[in-house]
């Protein structure tokens, strides 16, 4: 019981000072659109247009943002 409320206090710490994976991923994902059609094009990425959800950019790397 011990251990169990130790590990508890140690991951209420880490999320209050900003230290959650999660929290940081969140950040990433919710940042605004950085990039139009044509720098994606440019970029050599592949521009998809999801239904009820926009135009997205695929990038080379792997990588896809929202488009502006």
């Amino acid at each position: 019981m011990r251990i169990r409320r130790t590990l508890g206090l140690i991951l209420a710490a880490a999320t209050l000072a900003g230290t959650g994976a999660v929290g940081v991923v969140s950040a990433q994902a919710a940042s605004s659109p950085t990039i139009t059609r044509e720098e994606c094009t440019a970029a050599g990425g592949q521009v998809k247009s999801i239904p009820y959800g926009g135009d997205t950019c695929t990038l080379p790397d792997g990588t896809s943002q929202r488009i502006g």
